[in-house]
């Protein structure tokens, strides 16, 4: 039995003039355990689904789902009530930027405490204990001396490993990693992923991370999700993915690569940018920046099953070569 189960979920910010779909259709297991890649450009919708599955989307925001479930639990149907109880226990995510998700006001200790208190009912004593334990785990030094500290008196990697402690504090069975590594500089960000990658296979939690990098993910995931406009537009397991891309979109991201990229030394790029509220294509999302585009993309694609996962697209690049899909 998968561990999380969404279905059809869909957000929706309308305004005055017309409806901004964020999040459109995306459908995806996880099962106990697995890492997830989600990846994509800025504005996929990416960070707004795992939002929509913590409860945080906010007025005006509409989430929508065929259905929604998590280790047993309905999400669609919890009240505000049950849903705490699984939130920050069961079901616990890293937010991209630890200077802005920590609060300014209170020291670290208390924010660490306040978690294992409310969900794990443990004492002051206790939590002060855990709460020490906790922070030498994920590799801050003198930790018993860092729990009076405010959150401005740490590094952005300190923090973020604060953060990593407060996500991991109660043995959540889903761990969602949003862009762990913003803002930090490339040996932070090799720790920090490497502190993830141990403590998920330590604890066999299941992990998604969301990124904007593909090599990260290639190391990582298990399975990689490519979102696009709002949309899944590929979904298969890491070895076929980067092995055989089928969408031209996970082509392109893959030739952005450093370790991808000619001779020359030049970076390839993806022509345009993601659409917007005015500018969404009623065909293919994808159309206007793809080599690829035909005369068909002008209706929009549907997901469908491939081999080891599913493509949104009329013509998946694989059935250029020639091979069966």
């Amino acid at each position: 039995m998968a561990l999380l189960e969404i279905n059809n979920l869909s957000v929706q910010f309308p305004s005055h003039k017309a409806v901004m779909h964020a999040v459109d259709g995306v459908s995806f297991s996880i099962e106990p355990g697995e890492v997830l890649g989600i990846v994509g450009e800025s504005g996929s919708g990416k960070s707004v689904t795992m939002m929509a599955l913590m409860g945080l989307v906010g007025y005006p925001g509409v989430v929508k789902a065929d259905a929604m479930r998590f280790d047993g639990h309905d999400l669609l149907h919890l009240s505000e009530r049950e849903r705490r109880k699984i939130i920050g226990k069961d079901l616990a995510m890293i937010f991209q930027d630890p200077t802005t998700s920590l609060n300014p006001c209170f020291t670290v200790g208390f924010q660490l405490a306040e978690t294992l208190k409310l969900h794990l009912g443990m004492t002051r004593a206790q939590a002060r204990t855990r709460s020490v334990e906790l922070l030498e785990q994920v590799g801050i030094p003198a930790p018993e001396s860092r729990l009076d500290l405010y959150p401005h008196q740490f590094s952005g990697g300190m923090a973020q490993r604060v953060m990593i402690a407060m996500a991991i504090a109660c043995n959540p069975k889903l761990l969602i990693a949003d862009e762990p590594t913003t803002a930090l500089d490339v040996t932070i960000q090799a720790q920090i992923l490497d502190l993830l990658r141990t403590l998920q296979k330590e604890r066999g939690m299941a992990l998604v991370l969301i990124t904007h990098n593909m090599g990260v993910v290639s190391e990582m995931a298990q399975r990689v999700a490519v979102m696009y406009a709002g949309q899944l537009m590929e979904q298969r397991t890491a070895l076929d993915l980067f092995a055989t891309p089928m969408h031209p979109y996970t082509e392109a991201l893959m030739a952005s690569m450093p370790e991808r990229s000619s001779g020359s030394g030049r970076l390839a790029t993806i022509p345009g940018m993601v659409p917007g509220l005015f500018d969404r294509p009623t065909g293919c999302l994808f159309a206007p920046r793809c080599n690829y585009c035909q005369p068909a993309c002008d209706t929009r694609p549907q997901l469908q099953a491939r081999a080891h996962g599913a493509v949104r697209c009329h013509f998946p690049l694989t059935a250029k070569t020639g091979e069966v899909v």
